[in-house]
């Protein structure tokens, strides 16, 4: 029997085996390459960082109401270590802002309650016209709390004011505040890139839909505008009977890729910002890196968690859905859904959430509006 080879045709001329051997070299090259991605990638799903909100267990549940009756709990913060001593706040301490009063008015309420060992004080009281105490609460490593204020006359949005980014020293004494509605107009929340001598902080004002980047300089003790710059814009944003108001809220950064992520409650999405340090200019809305119609509820407060991952709260008031009431969302920063867990089990219950340190364990603290408390997790 005949059998039939196959063969390779011979190159015809020096230049026709220059050609293919190139052509062979860039298959094998490409090959090689593909191998080489597909191993990584299988590498960096196995290395893939567990869930935060997949190990909760039982919290250590604290009530943030003071003397003075302040409900809605808003803002959480840790005090960093290195803080300076010598007044009211000490290392892993949890402070919490309240945003309603006694009676329950929106943008009325006065009060940063401290917690250390599980024990309550009130650390700050806000003078008339600094009401509100939002969201947006940092703890300098300089010894500084810096918090945003945005009042109303009667607890609804008709009558709610741009309000004021103040810094506290620490014997709960206000030593600096700027109230500029070009820079500071409903500060909803705010993060901050902390460098000691100097602070970044990003703004998001939700009543003109914008993120004002406003650099502090801090030097003996005062603080000084370096430079104020709008980065982004063209978020929606409205009144609400129910959330007050609705539009950019939670923001968190990444400094080693130089990310700033903004939450939109009103089109419910996370967006990302590169060069956030950098830009000199308003770039618009940043790009969607999220957007989650079965587990976001109107995204709402934002942190960036110890594993990488992006966690954010929400405030039902976008995209309800039965079963998955105040809930937190734990998502990866390419936009990978990881776990969802609620605070409450009823609406409206998730708002403020941070990470720090306590006695050299990570923490993690979350506020429930719902029965104004604190719920504390010691992570593994």
């Amino acid at each position: 029997m005949e059998t039939s080879v196959s063969h390779t045709p011979a190159c015809t001329s020096p230049a026709a085996c220059n050609a293919m051997s190139k052509s062979l070299f860039f298959l094998s090259w490409m090959f090689l390459l593909g191998f080489i991605v597909a191993f990584a990638a299988t590498k960096s799903n196995a290395q893939e960082p567990s869930s935060i909100l997949g190990q909760l267990g039982t919290p250590q549940v604290l009530s943030t109401v003071p003397g003075n009756g302040d409900l809605n709990p808003y803002g959480v913060a840790f005090v960093p270590a290195g803080f300076p001593a010598g007044g009211l706040l000490n290392p892993g301490d949890i402070l919490v802002s309240n945003y309603n009063n006694n009676q329950n008015l929106q943008g009325t309420g006065t009060t940063i309650v401290d917690f250390r060992s599980g024990k309550q004080s009130v650390f700050f009281q806000a003078p008339s016209g600094t009401t509100g105490l939002t969201t947006g609460l940092y703890v300098l490593k300089a010894g500084f709390v810096l918090v945003g204020s945005m009042p109303t006359l009667d607890g609804t949005s008709a009558t709610v004011q741009p309000g004021s980014l103040m810094a506290i020293n620490p014997a709960g004494q206000i030593v600096w505040s700027l109230a500029n509605k070009q820079l500071i107009d409903g500060p909803w929340d705010f993060t901050v890139y902390d460098q000691g001598s100097t602070a970044t902080v990003f703004v998001s004002n939700v009543l003109d839909g914008q993120i004002e980047r406003i650099v502090l300089g801090i030097h003996g003790g005062a603080i000084s505008v370096v430079s104020t710059t709008e980065i982004s814009s063209g978020y929606p944003h409205r009144g609400d009977p129910g959330a007050l108001e609705v539009g950019p809220t939670g923001l968190a950064y990444d400094s080693a890729r130089d990310i700033l992520y903004v939450a939109s409650a009103d089109d419910n999405a996370i967006y990302a910002m590169a060069d956030a340090t950098q830009v000199a200019q308003n770039g618009l809305k940043g790009y969607r890196i999220y957007s989650d119609s079965l587990h976001l509820h109107g995204a709402l407060a934002l942190t960036l968690a110890p594993n990488g991952h992006l966690i954010c709260s929400s405030n039902d008031v976008i995209n309800v859905v039965t079963g998955q009431p105040s809930e937190l969302v734990e998502f990866t920063r390419g936009g990978v859904f990881v776990a969802n867990h609620s605070v409450d089990p009823n609406l409206g219950g998730s708002f403020g959430l941070a990470f720090g340190t306590i006695n050299g364990h990570s923490t993690f603290a979350a506020v429930d509006d719902n029965t104004a408390t604190l719920e504390v997790w010691t992570l593994n």
